[in-house]
């Protein structure tokens, strides 16, 4: 699929040339040859002057190409997108796009984008994660944000994610010089097409003057913040088909290592569920998830009620909207806010989220499956509670003994581990104080709901928990059932806090 383009000639400013970059993958000598004859074609206004510029411009071109070839982290299958993946002058036509052309769906906002350093690849990715980002102050935290996104993420991670910088501030002077900082500092990121850097030009801006004065908050304040909102709604819109989902990050946020094995985890176990917004972090902007489908719908509705109060709330009123009810957020948190300086008005800014773990995440894979127990539920305490990863749990009234709580698997697993955990920390003796973990195979339809028909013991819960490490080496077979069984009647309530289940995971699990 061609890619176009367009070219101010150097010697007759007013005449643009349109030309494609076709992406098809010959020889490399071939490429070599037909990319250095459009240099030269390039370059023929200068034949009457000093051939230094020329020379100049070539070793540039083959320095860059050198390095594009060699990068071990660029895909072979997207080493033929050489081309406009560098920087690009802050005065230049040429990198101007109208994101409609990028996209077939009509939902989103026609708006002419400017790419200040690198393009979007043709291969959607898993995730896009988005920052937004304008000059502060005091201190500056995006190439630190930048560099943290990928310095915690692993070679195979790296391949499925696409890092989008919108510099939303006004003056182009500082967003040319920190253009060229991330240019520099990111050039193998932006040549592979993980990072790209844009900009929505001032005059798409609705206006900032005289905004409704909303929670008698002074005007610099409202207009920071409905400028805000707009901001945000340029960057959805542009990413809306760059992957299949989409993280909003603040331009002062640390990473937790490997965050998108995590995210891909929890995304896996919510599958068949219905859900707008999930949360990775309980600060601000940061770290929330959502299908990129749904970027459309939220850039117009940042954008309709710009001036009315900030982002996060708007995002409550938008995941309501759309009838996701309750907040759906993971712990431990996999993103941290570590800027000392807001951005507006530098002012001290020193939030941190205490449920953020840098190292050691260890999030379960729980894969699909259906849950049934035939312990009476109090009030919406209901079994899948207990099986996600959310801070929320299952709590029934005083089981008897035969009593149980069983997962049927959507499809046999090979499971490495499981730790089920009852009991909370106010109610530390509402825990199942006799009962045994069993997994089994060949489920069938049963009055008491799906069943298997046999069952093997793993082992008996003590102190109202149960850890089984290789559960994959102690049994012979792939595992349909997971089922919890009271041994003992109890005279205390039951909560079933969390049920983790770690799956054997194959190693084309970044594969779409």
């Amino acid at each position: 699929m061609p890619t176009h383009f367009v070219i101010k000639d150097q010697c007759q400013s007013s005449e643009l040339i349109e030309g494609t970059l076709t992406t098809t993958r010959p020889h490399q000598q071939a490429v070599i040859l037909r990319l250095m004859w459009k240099s030269v074609d390039k370059m023929r206004c200068f034949r009457k002057r000093s051939m230094f510029p020329f020379f100049g411009f070539l070793i540039t071109f083959l320095l860059f190409f050198n390095l594009y070839m060699d990068d071990g982290y660029v895909l072979e299958a997207e080493k033929s997108q050489l081309g406009e993946t560098l920087m690009h002058p802050a005065n230049s036509e040429r990198y101007v796009h109208t994101f409609r052309d990028l996209s077939n769906s009509s939902g989103t906002v026609n708006v002419t984008y400017r790419y200040l350093a690198g393009i979007p690849l043709p291969r959607k990715k898993y995730l896009t994660i988005g920052l937004s980002s304008v000059k502060r102050k005091k201190g500056n935290y995006l190439l630190e944000t930048i560099k943290s996104i990928f310095d915690q993420s692993s070679y195979e991670e790296l391949k499925e994610i696409v890092v989008v910088v919108h510099l939303a501030d006004f003056d182009l002077a500082w967003c040319e010089n920190l253009v060229q900082e991330i240019t520099r500092k990111f050039a193998h990121h932006i040549i592979a097409g993980r990072l790209l850097v844009i900009q929505a030009p001032e005059e798409y801006y609705p206006s900032l003057d005289g905004l409704k004065r909303n929670y008698n908050d002074p005007e610099d304040r409202v207009r920071f913040r409905s400028k805000q909102n707009v901001d945000y709604a340029f960057l959805l819109n542009f990413c809306t088909n760059l992957s299949h989902f989409y993280m909003m990050l603040e331009d002062d946020v640390r990473c937790s290592r490997n965050f998108l094995t995590a995210l891909k985890k929890v995304i896996t176990s919510r599958e068949g569920s219905y859900w707008v917004m999930l949360e990775f972090s309980k600060l601000g902007y940061i770290g929330k998830l959502y299908h990129s489908r749904d970027l459309p719908r939220l850039a117009h509705f940042l954008l309709m009620f710009y001036q009315e109060m900030p982002c996060d709330w708007l995002l409550i009123h938008f995941r309501g909207l759309l009838a996701q009810k309750d907040v759906i957020r993971f712990k431990p948190s996999l993103f941290q806010h570590m800027g000392y300086y807001s951005s507006y008005k530098g002012a001290e800014n020193k939030l941190k989220d205490d449920d953020f773990e840098e190292d050691s995440v260890d999030i379960p894979d729980n894969p699909p499956a259906s849950l049934y127990t035939n312990i009476n539920v109090f009030e919406n305490y209901d079994a899948t509670k207990a099986y996600s990863t959310v801070d929320e749990y299952f709590w029934g009234k005083p089981p008897s003994t035969g009593d149980f709580f069983v997962i049927i698997f959507n499809k046999s697993t090979k499971i490495s581990r499981i730790k089920i955990v009852t009991g909370t920390e106010d109610r530390q003796n509402d825990i199942l104080h006799h009962g045994a973990l069993e997994v089994g195979q060949k489920s069938v339809d049963t009055k008491q709901g799906r069943q298997c028909t046999s069952y093997i013991t793993l082992g008996e819960f003590k102190g109202g928990s149960i850890e089984v490490n290789n559960v994959d080496h102690k049994i012979g077979f792939d595992i349909e059932c997971v089922r919890l069984v009271v041994t003992a009647s109890q005279k205390e309530w039951l909560i079933i806090r969390t049920i983790s289940l770690w799956t054997t995971q194959p190693a084309s699990q970044f594969k779409k």
